[in-house]
């Protein structure tokens, strides 16, 4: 470090976090659900100014923080372009009948008693079988999410039942990004990290289960079988209906599963869709079109419009319309918005040394093995507050606790197993992360209406702290000479 730059102090450190919860606590109280929408962006770059402040009175040169958050910003720009890719998505499979076909059959045959835990269930196959959680959520999830508003049952916990099934496929399956990048941080091998991540997410998956299925057997507002009838005929009346509907789904799963990049897979997956709208839904597309388009005009204008701007169907009921419409890369330009706020005020409190002046503290704190793993945990979480992202609330822990586990003679998949617990899975509990932001714009619910229902990605974390307190499956570090035993 230069020597005329000083080390923050606490008061240093601490500042831009207090400025940063007070302002967003009082985005939420007086802006509600339409926080995201504006308010929170102001309050994350007011606290990034703050930081950049700071930074600048400890030594640091604007043009040093503008770098550090160019750099910051950069970090999610594969997020971004996935956003885009999946608003066209959304847009063409609403068009070419894709998502209403899968809620049509979703209706037929889902009933409301076990419908949240069948929606998380069937998140978690998918999500183990092609490794993206933003992918289930994008697809499946956005299905699911119809269904639940044909049957009238609870969004916010629809939104955690599938948040908590695709989280878990996507920490269990060797495909995930997240999966790789622990252990590689960390410096253990990809399926020793699993094994020894089940011990914590398979006992929160089975109780998330359990709540769900209890949640489900409670539900009343279920829809009548008139209600399911009127539906489905608005479905029908609108749109050509069939299996082969389907496979615009089952192209994105295959790419997904091939490990094709997931920009790219969505896309084609967009385009896919709107082919299907050209072959199978060209009543609709005329009716959307309007006077003066019909044939070839109609379609591109008509597909064109639903990739960058969605698509708007009236079937003459209101709450049918409101699944039917939406969609479209301008749908997600609030959420991109708040994703680059985010990581400006993420990106200044970690180039100025703030974010780790913090860490520094914590571990100072972690005088046994117990503790330094619920550190860990504790830390993972507090990244995604602090710094909007998964990745970095993996990767940054990781690199500052690494060396301490190996001091202490701790194995390090213990310390890949404690990222992911307080890192991969909360970061959708976030609003203004990354992933609470995406989740939002998929599945048109607020985090801070859903997070409460995303059980197993509040249960993994904690039950990561129970197991660390009890010393279960802490795992001591076998230097290479010595024999290894199971």
């Amino acid at each position: 470090m230069n020597s005329q730059i000083k080390r923050p102090s606490l008061l240093d450190a601490f500042s831009p976090v207090l400025l940063m919860v007070t302002l967003l606590g009082g985005a939420v109280i007086y802006f509600g659900d339409s926080s995201s929408s504006g308010a929170n962006q102001i309050a994350l770059l007011l606290s990034a100014g703050l930081a950049a402040i700071i930074g600048i009175k400890n030594g640091f040169k604007w043009d040093d923080i503008e770098a550090g958050i160019i750099k910051g910003i950069s970090l999610s720009m594969t997020a971004i372009l996935i956003l885009l890719a999946v608003g066209s998505l959304i847009g063409t499979w609403l068009l070419s009948g894709t998502v209403p076909t899968m809620i049509y059959y979703g209706l037929q045959i889902l009933s409301p008693s076990f419908f949240y835990a069948a929606t998380c269930i069937i998140c978690a196959i998918v999500a183990i079988s092609i490794g993206s959680s933003w992918t289930v959520a994008a697809t499946i999830g956005v299905a699911l999410m119809g269904v639940a508003g044909g049957l009238g049952v609870s969004l916010p916990i629809t939104a955690g039942a599938i948040i908590s099934g695709a989280y878990f496929g996507d920490k269990m399956s060797p495909l995930s990004d997240t999966t790789n990048l622990a252990p590689a941080v960390a410096g253990t091998d990809l399926f020793t990290h699993i094994r020894h991540m089940a011990w914590t997410s398979f006992p929160s998956f089975v109780f998330a289960l359990v709540v769900f299925i209890i949640l489900g057997m409670t539900e009343t507002n279920s829809a009548e079988a008139t209600r399911i009838a009127q539906l489905s005929e608005g479905l029908t009346s609108k749109y050509t209906i069939a299996w082969y509907l389907i496979i615009p789904l089952l192209v994105t799963l295959t790419l997904a599963l091939k490990k094709v990049a997931a920009f790219p897979a969505v896309f084609i997956g967009a385009l896919v869709g709107g082919l299907w709208a050209v072959l199978f839904q060209q009543e609709l597309i005329i009716e959307l079109a309007g006077e003066g388009l019909d044939g070839f005009g109609a379609n591109v204008t008509v597909i064109w419009t639903a990739m960058f701007d969605g698509v708007s169907v009236d079937t003459g009921d209101a709450a049918l319309n409101d699944l039917l419409s939406g969609g479209g890369m301008s749908s997600m330009l609030t959420t991109i918005w708040l994703i680059i706020t985010a990581m400006v005020f993420g990106a200044v409190m970690e180039h100025v040394g703030l974010l780790k002046r913090v860490v520094d503290l914590l571990v100072g704190f972690a005088q046994s093995a117990s503790s330094l793993i619920i550190t860990t945990i504790v830390t993972a979480f507090g990244s995604n507050l602090l710094t909007a992202d998964q990745y970095i609330s993996v990767v940054m822990p990781g690199r500052m606790f690494k060396d301490e586990y190996e001091k202490r003679g701790l194995a390090p998949e213990n310390l890949s197993r404690a990222l992911e617990d307080g890192g991969t899975v909360t970061s959708a509990l976030v609003p203004w992360n990354t992933c609470g932001a995406y989740m939002q714009s998929v599945l048109l619910v607020s985090p801070l209406e859903y997070a409460v229902f995303c059980v197993f990605n509040w249960a993994s974390p904690i039950f990561g702290v129970i197991f660390a307190l009890l010393g279960f499956k802490v795992k001591k570090l076998v230097s290479k000479e010595e024999p290894q035993f199971n």
